[in-house]
């Protein structure tokens, strides 16, 4: 992988790191599914009156959506709603690199090496010690709902790897374009049609700050880059580079939100950041088998 690609990945896991704080602030300002569904109208409105649709098949594209948009970011949003911590969320949420070398090796073929499956096995037991942490204190459905949002990114980057070399930007906003009504309606369904109204007519400066994060460097300028990425090399070896998320994304939420984690969180999140070094560093692709 080139130097200036692993600039461009770097650069957006740090975006994506501070990305909870924003999210926690975001969450704590409006209903959290309108929250996730409002970053998806910004990210592609009015972008998509611009830019051309990508040249995949359409499948993809709206898989994409509602995997990155809907899945993803309808399961975090509730999650740290629900309890989860900023830091602790972008800690957990990275176990996306190893669902994506599961999905990828399944649906794409690409083989992960030895130590990426050695990787992922520290890393699920960084895991599990997190898990027993939370459900000593009751909090094991918020941890449970990361996952599945870990779940869907890596879904999200799977598709993404399949649709090739494509104009990355153009795929991240026309995909966006999937998620808003899905997360709107369920909006609306969940949290109740006055409570969202009251959240649009109370909707001010701060909250049109966050979103716009959200939707710009968080979802446009990182999902483009991202998917950049991913269209040129193979998935198992993009993904794991977001093990620097979790240090980003601790340390936003110490200094910004003074959150802290529990001793035992720690030596989880040790285990965690610890399997996607090993995975990262040893970790060498085995060619797809499948094409």
């Amino acid at each position: 992988m080139p130097l200036r690609h692993v600039l461009l990945a770097l650069l957006v896991v740090a975006i994506w790191g501070f990305n909870f704080v924003i999210i926690k602030l975001s969450v704590e300002a409006l209903p959290p599914i309108l929250a996730a569904g409002l970053r998806f109208v910004a990210a592609a409105l009015p972008a998509v009156f611009f830019i051309r649709p990508p040249k995949a098949p359409w499948w993809l594209v709206v898989g994409f959506g509602l995997s990155f948009g809907f899945a993803l970011y309808g399961f975090l949003n509730l999650s740290i709603a629900w309890g989860m911590s900023a830091g602790l969320s972008s800690l957990v949420l990275q176990t996306q690199a190893f669902f994506t070398m599961a999905l990828a090796f399944v649906l794409l073929g690409e083989r992960p090496s030895r130590f990426q499956i050695i990787g992922a096995m520290i890393a699920f037991a960084g895991i599990g010690v997190i898990a027993f942490e939370r459900m000593a204190a009751t909090a094991l459905l918020p941890l449970g709902m990361t996952l599945l949002a870990a779940l869907s990114w890596g879904l999200a980057n799977v598709l993404t790897k399949k649709a090739g070399r494509i104009n990355a930007l153009a795929f991240t906003v026309w995909g966006s374009l999937a998620a808003p009504l899905p997360l709107i309606g369920l909006s609306l369904l969940v949290e109740g049609p006055e409570v969202v109204l009251g959240a649009l007519q109370d909707f001010g400066w701060q909250e049109a700050g966050l979103i716009a994060f959200l939707a710009y460097p968080a979802t446009l300028l990182g999902g483009g880059i991202w998917s950049w990425l991913l269209g040129r090399h193979p998935a198992s070896t993009v993904a794991p580079f977001t093990l620097l998320v979790p240090i980003t994304g601790l340390l936003s939420g110490y200094l910004v939100l003074g959150e802290t984690i529990t001793p035992t969180e720690i030596g989880g999140a040790v285990l965690v950041i610890s399997g996607l070094v090993v995975t990262v560093w040893r970790g060498r692709p085995v060619e797809p088998t499948i094409h």
